[in-house]
C-alpha cells in the first residue's frame, strides 16, 4: 500500500506542477541558505585549524594590551620589551623564546607608495627557526633571509601575484621601506589572514627602518608541557616583575588553543545567527506547504470519497497525503542542497582571492543528509492537518463533493 500512496503522491504533485513548484520556494531557500552557511563555516574552522595545527599547539603569544595599566610613567605599559624576553626564557618549562617586531611602514615600488606590513625575523639562529615556525613561513621562490645580512628582504603573496604595485615584486626587485632601499631575495608561499602583503626583514634592518630600540611587538614561546599552565606561570611573573595588581597587567598570553577555541566560538555564533534567519524561510515553506495540502484536500474530495467506497480506510488516505507533503519538502530540500552547494563554491572562489585558504566549504556527509531529512520532516509535519481532515471525510460526503 506504501507503493501505492507514494505513486498516487507523485502523479498528484506532477498534475499540479506550478503550484508545487511555487510551493517549495521557501524550503529550497531555507535549505540553500543553512547548507551554504554551515558548509562556508565548518570549512574555515577546518582551515583555520588546520594552519594551527601545521604550526602545533605547543605555542604561546605574549603581545602588549592597547591601553597600559601600569603606574603613571612606566614606559613598558601596554608593550613588550626584549628585557622580558630575556625574563621570559629563565621561566621553567619555556623550551625557546623569540621576539618579533611588527610595524606599519610607507613602502616604494615602481613609482608607486603604500603603507604596508613589515615584519622582522631574529637575528639568532634558533630564534630565528621558532619565529619561521611559527608564522608558517614557507619560501615559493629564491631563499630565506639569512642572519646578519642586511638590506635583503622577504616578501608575501599578495606583492608578487597582485596588483599591488604597477610592476609585480620579483627576485632582485629593490623596494624602499620607510626611505631604506632593500632587495627581494624570496618570495613567500600563501599564508592567508591578511599576513600576503608584508614584507619581512631581518630585525636590526627593522629596527634601524622604524627607530625602534628596545620594544618589541610579540614573543613567540614554544613549551613541552602544557600550554594553559605555562601560560599562567609566565603571566604571574610579568606581572610580579611590573608590579602590577591581577586583572590590571598590561600583557597578553595567549595560547594557540586560546586562540583556535576563540575563532571557532566566533564563527559559532555567526553561523547560529544566520542560520536563525534562514530558518524563517522554512517556516514560511512549511506553511506554504500546509496550505498547499489544504487546497489539495478540497479539490481531490471526490477522489478521497471514492477511495474510500472501495474500501480504503481513513489511516490509507493519511498516508497518502502525508508522504505527498514530505515529498514536496524533500524535493525543496533536494533543489536547496544543490543551490547551497552551488552559493558557497561561488563564494569560495571569489573569496579565495581576498583571504585565501582560509576561506573553503566543507561538505560533510552529515550536513547533507541532515538537510534532507529537516526538509522531509517540515514537510511531513506541515501536511499532519490536512491530512487529518482528508482522512476523517465521511464517504458519502465526499463524494457528493460537500
Amino acid at each position: 500500500m506504501i507503493k501505492d500512496s507514494f505513486f498516487i503522491a507523485i502523479g498528484s504533485l506532477r498534475k499540479r506542477f506550478l503550484r508545487t513548484s511555487l510551493t517549495m520556494i521557501g524550503i529550497f531557500i531555507g535549505i540553500a541558505a543553512v547548507v551554504a552557511l554551515i558548509s562556508l563555516g565548518q570549512g574555515m574552522q577546518n582551515a583555520i585549524n588546520a594552519q594551527f595545527a601545521s604550526v602545533g599547539t605547543d605555542k604561546i603569544i605574549i603581545q602588549g594590551t592597547t591601553i597600559g595599566f601600569g603606574p603613571p610613567g612606566q614606559n613598558t605599559a601596554g608593550t613588550v620589551q626584549k628585557k622580558d624576553l630575556e625574563l621570559v626564557r629563565k621561566i621553567p618549562g619555556v623550551n625557546r623564546a623569540a621576539g618579533r617586531l611588527l610595524r606599519s611602514v610607507t613602502t616604494e615600488f615602481a613609482n608607486a607608495q603604500d603603507v604596508l606590513f613589515a615584519a622582522s625575523l631574529p637575528e639568532q639562529s634558533d630564534d630565528r627557526s621558532l619565529v619561521v615556525e611559527a608564522n608558517n613561513l614557507k619560501v615559493a621562490n629564491g631563499r630565506m633571509l639569512k642572519a646578519g645580512e642586511t638590506n635583503k628582504a622577504l616578501v608575501g603573496w599578495n606583492l608578487w601575484n597582485k596588483n599591488v604595485f604597477p610592476k609585480t615584486v620579483a627576485l632582485g626587485s629593490k623596494i624602499t621601506l620607510n626611505g631604506k632601499n632593500v632587495e627581494v631575495v624570496g618570495l613567500l608561499q600563501k599564508i592567508g589572514a591578511g599576513r600576503d602583503n608584508a614584507v619581512i626583514v631581518n630585525e636590526n634592518d627593522l629596527r634601524d627602518i622604524v627607530n625602534a630600540k628596545e620594544e618589541l611587538s610579540a614573543i613567540v614561546v614554544q613549551t613541552s608541557e602544557k600550554p594553559s599552565q605555562l601560560a599562567d606561570r609566565i603571566l604571574r611573573t610579568i606581572r610580579h616583575d611590573r608590579h602590577q595588581k591581577e586583572g590590571f597587567e598590561d600583557v597578553t598570553v595567549s595560547t594557540s588553543e586560546e586562540l583556535i577555541q576563540s575563532i571557532n566560538t566566533i564563527l559559532g555564533v555567526i553561523q547560529a545567527v544566520f542560520i536563525g534567519i534562514a530558518l524563517i524561510s522554512l517556516f514560511v515553506g512549511g506553511i506554504g506547504i500546509m496550505n498547499t495540502m489544504y487546497t489539495s484536500v478540497l479539490e481531490r474530495t471526490r477522489d478521497i470519497g471514492v477511495m474510500k467506497a472501495i474500501g480504503a480506510r481513513n489511516s490509507d488516505v493519511l498516508q497518502i497525503f502525508l508522504i505527498e507533503s514530505g515529498l514536496l519538502g524533500l524535493i525543496g530540500g533536494a533543489i536547496g542542497v544543490a543551490i547551497g552547494i552551488g552559493l558557497s563554491k561561488t563564494v569560495e572562489l571569489i573569496g579565495r582571492g581576498i583571504l585565501g585558504n582560509v576561506l573553503t566549504a566543507s561538505y560533510p556527509p552529515l550536513l547533507l543528509l541532515g538537510a534532507l531529512a529537516f526538509s522531509f520532516t517540515i514537510g511531513m509535519i506541515s501536511g499532519v492537518f490536512p491530512a487529518r481532515q482528508a482522512s476523517k471525510l465521511p464517504p458519502v460526503e465526499a463524494l457528493r463533493g460537500d
